[in-house]
Formats: structure tokens, C-alpha cells, sequence
């Protein structure tokens, strides 16, 4: 096991999902033991943590709604019950959402999106806290949107919800440090995975597209989950002991 992060796991909520899965891989590869979590896409968990146990790290697959207490609580529980602790919480659950103008949303899209990615995140840093606690310290490590810096057309419900736990990342650093709580935020652009992959499928990202958000970047290419993933381990390891309260973009230099 890896020297720079303590026994027990990191728990990957969103684990199923294409960002979460390169993410769950590069802290196995780090050397740590993942707890992933998942809503719905079992046999993607599964595979994932059969991926991570060839390499010779252990894993688990951990099922919950995000929007219920009960059930972050009981695969919180169940995490810590498999690898001894939890050590760091990376929240990477969101549902894939439309690309549409504010004007246009329908409340039960923002609702959807904020019970899953607000009300979610709340509800894990409300179990893990205490753990942490307990444990002498921990870590939250938030993906957000490259969003947060420059307004992207049609992607506010991915964008708002986000910003909400930018505020409480921040908030938990300033009041959990004393507990060595440490609380980051990955600010994640376009990645080769998750909603992008639905969007081109769907044809809302098309060459057009393509072509004017990379005239946008600095590095005229696209992210990769892995690029996330090492961010992330960067954050919640040892590496990483002094940072809290901050926002690292890991966006190709989107917004700049």
C-alpha cells in the first residue's frame, strides 16, 4: 500500500460513471484501497473494482441514492466496514443532464440536479464528518465544473448546482481544519467520458461545436479521466497535506 495516504480507502461516489471510473483507477494506482459508489450501473462497478483488484488493490462496490441519507449512510458504513476507514470522500455523482438555456429548463430538471449534486454532497459530508473526526482528519475532494469561471452555453444545469458545493467546499475547510479535515475542488472541463461521450451520441456536441470550444482552449484537446484522477490523488494524498479551501482547473486552460 502507498505510503502517502493512510490505511483504509477512498470512497468514489459516482464511481460507475466515466469520469468516476478513470478516477477510482488512478487512486488504485496510487495505491489505495476504493470503495465505489453507484446508483444503478452495477456491472460497470463490478467490473471497475475487478480492474483495480488486478492490480492488486482491494475494492468494493457499495450501491446508493444519493438523495437519501439513509442509503449514503449505509454504504458510508458499509466502506468502512470492508477497508477499516474511509480516508477520503471524492464526490463525482451527477446526473447527465440536458443542454438547455436557464430559460428553458423545467423545475423538474433543476430539482433533479440539485437533489442529486447538492443535496448528495451534503449528505455525504454529513456522515463522513464525524468519521473523519474520529479518525484525526480526512479529505473531500469535490469535481466541479470548468463552468465556475466562464459561463458554458446550455450547460447551467450541470454549472449551478456545482456552484452551490464550491461554497460549502470552502466552508468545511475553514471549519473542519481544526479536526484535519482538508475540503478541495477540481474544477473538470471537457474529458473524454461521461456527459461528453452522451453528448456526442445525442449530437448536441457536434463538429461545430467541437471546433468553437477549442478555439477556446489554450491546449487545443481534450481531458482525460485520468487527468482528473491524478488531480484527485494529488489532493487527498500526502502531497497534498497543506492544501484545503482551493479550486484546482483541470480544464485544457478553459476560461483563462
Amino acid at each position: 500500500m502507498s505510503n502517502k495516504f493512510p490505511e483504509g480507502a477512498v470512497i468514489v461516489f459516482g464511481g460507475s460513471g466515466g469520469i468516476g471510473k478513470g478516477v477510482a483507477m488512478e487512486y488504485a494506482k496510487a495505491g489505495t484501497n476504493v470503495a465505489i459508489g453507484y446508483r444503478s450501473k452495477k456491472d460497470v462497478a463490478e467490473a471497475t473494482a475487478e480492474a483495480i483488484r488486478a492490480l492488486g488493490v482491494n475494492a468494493s462496490i457499495h450501491q446508493a441514492d444519493v438523495r437519501n441519507r439513509e442509503e449514503v449512510a449505509a454504504a458510508f458504513d458499509a466502506a468502512v466496514a470492508e477497508h477499516g476507514r474511509v480516508h477520503t470522500v471524492l464526490w463525482g455523482a451527477g446526473p447527465i443532464v440536458a443542454q438547455v438555456n436557464i430559460a428553458d429548463w423545467t423545475d423538474e430538471q433543476f430539482r433533479n440536479s440539485i437533489e442529486i449534486e447538492v443535496f448528495g454532497f451534503y449528505n455525504a459530508v454529513k456522515t463522513a464528518i464525524p468519521h473523519f473526526r474520529a479518525k484525526g482528519g480526512g479529505s473531500f475532494v469535490h469535481l466541479g465544473s470548468g463552468g465556475h469561471d466562464w459561463w458554458p452555453h446550455l450547460d447551467g444545469l450541470s454549472v449551478a448546482p456545482k456552484a452551490c458545493n464550491e461554497a460549502l467546499i470552502k466552508g468545511i475547510a475553514k471549519e473542519e481544519g481544526v479536526h484535519e479535515i482538508r475540503a478541495n475542488s477540481i474544477l473538470v472541463g471537457v474529458i473524454d467520458a461521461g456527459q461528453f461521450k452522451v453528448g456526442q451520441e445525442e449530437g448536441y456536441f457536434d463538429e461545430n461545436w467541437e471546433r468553437e470550444v477549442k478555439q477556446m482552449l489554450p491546449l487545443k484537446r481534450w481531458g482525460k479521466a485520468e487527468d482528473i484522477g491524478k488531480a484527485a490523488v494529488f489532493l487527498s494524498s500526502d502531497d497534498g497535506n497543506y492544501v484545503t479551501g482551493q479550486t484546482i482547473s483541470v480544464a485544457g486552460g478553459f476560461g483563462v
